[in-house]
C-alpha cells in the first residue's frame, strides 16, 4: 500500500433560496436557487430572471460573508 494526496469531491447540498456564485465555466455567474430534487437543481439568473435546469454539479470551494451579489459588471 502507498500514501497519496487524494482529493474528495460531494455533490453540493443546495437549498432554495440560496445565493451562490460559479466562478468558471458555461455557467459562470451570480444564481439563486429555486428549486432541488435528487438529480436537478434549478437556478435563476438575478438579472435576466431566466432559469435553467441542470444535473446538479457544484462543489462547494469557500463560503464568503458581506459579498456584494449579484455583481453587475
Amino acid at each position: 500500500m502507498t500514501i497519496h494526496n487524494v482529493k474528495v469531491f460531494e455533490p453540493y447540498p443546495f437549498a432554495v433560496g440560496q445565493k451562490i456564485n460559479i466562478t468558471s465555466g458555461p455557467r459562470k455567474g451570480d444564481w439563486e436557487v429555486v428549486a432541488v430534487d435528487d438529480k436537478n437543481v434549478t437556478l435563476r439568473c438575478p438579472v435576466s430572471h431566466r432559469q435553467f435546469t441542470w444535473r446538479r454539479f457544484c462543489y462547494l470551494v469557500q463560503e464568503k460573508d458581506q459579498e456584494i451579489w449579484p455583481v453587475l459588471e
